[in-house]
């Protein structure tokens, strides 16, 4: 199955997965008029320590603690990939605290977000990879 990889050695820290990450969300055309004036909440954040920038985003785990700790059945995995029914959810973070890369986190509107890896919104590579102005982010299979 593919999954989205870091090359933490070619990430500059610029943060633009973020925006590519959260303006798939919108279903817009135009990422400066859908995102101006909000906070963003992407489902991959960037991580600095030193002079080593990463992202942090769901890893799609073939055993996947996230799923196993979640009381509600709202976590589900589908061909490799784990996503969320925020219907079911009722905001208990057990898969936040199951998570043991930190890339589950809880949302504004109550539910928790992940990566889905576009499934959703645009059912191809996921914008974050398409995003990267240096190739740090693939979408591939290991």
């Amino acid at each position: 199955m593919k999954r989205v990889y870091v090359n933490e050695q070619w990430c500059l820290g610029c943060h633009l997965c973020e925006y590519y990450c959260a303006f798939a969300g919108t279903n817009e055309k135009d990422m400066a008029r859908a995102l101006k004036g909000i906070t963003i909440n992407p489902n991959i954040r960037i991580e600095e320590y030193g002079n080593v920038s990463f992202a942090v985003s769901c890893r799609h785990c073939t055993q996947p603690l996230c799923v196993k700790g979640c009381i509600t059945g709202a976590l589900t995995q589908n061909d490799g990939v784990i996503t969320i029914d925020k219907d079911k959810c009722i905001s208990c973070y057990t898969c936040v605290l199951s998570c043991p890369f930190g890339a589950v986190a809880p949302s504004p509107d109550g539910a928790v977000s992940k990566c889905e890896l576009c499934i959703k919104s645009l059912g191809g590579v996921p914008q974050c990879v398409e995003g990267c102005p240096n190739g740090a982010i693939v979408y591939e299979e290991r």
